[in-house]
């Protein structure tokens, strides 16, 4: 595990969490998407150059990166050895999206850009709602492309908090 990927079901699955706590176990620099996508004050980065930025860090020998954004996904994936897939239920993603939009009331979560203050609108939670099963779909058969096109690749999918920290525990 030297070039990996962090999917999730949703926002508020733990991923970016998951990806802090795997950086520091593995001494592997790590990367979140929406740092790279998100300007201060909600502004969307180029597109151009959200490629380029995560063209630059795949080149690297070690990283992992965080998020979905599916529109570059082939970016990663293609140079990525292993991809981890955290799944939690939709009620459980929705109400840590509610948490932090109250912990991090006024202010930049640690995986945004500064500037960025949290924030929760209807667009945003019909995104979840929307997108929620699809994506599952989605990542399963990415997973399964993935681990075709190379069997020395490693996948591993972690459903619910139980098993995202035994498989932190045993690293």
């Amino acid at each position: 595990m030297k070039r990996i990927m962090v999917i999730g079901s949703s926002a508020g699955a733990g991923k970016s969490t998951f990806a802090r706590s795997l950086s520091k176990q593995l001494d592997i620099p790590v990367y979140h998407l929406d740092t790279l996508y998100w300007k201060p004050g909600w502004v969307e980065e180029d597109k151009e150059a959200f490629r380029s930025k995560q063209e630059g860090i795949v080149q690297a020998d070690n990283w992992i990166i965080e998020g979905n954004y599916s529109s570059t996904f082939y970016i990663r994936v293609n140079r990525a050895d292993t991809i981890i897939s955290v799944h939690q239920p939709l009620w459980l993603c929705l109400y840590r999206v509610f948490k932090r939009r109250v912990m991090y009331h006024g202010k930049s979560r640690p995986d945004l850009t500064h500037g960025c203050n949290e924030k929760i609108d209807m667009a945003f939670l019909l995104f979840i709602l929307k997108t929620y099963r699809s994506r599952k779909k989605k990542h399963k058969e990415l997973i399964h492309t993935f681990k075709q096109a190379n069997q020395e690749r490693s996948v591993y999918v972690l459903s619910g908090t139980k098993e995202i920290n035994s498989f932190l525990n045993t690293l």
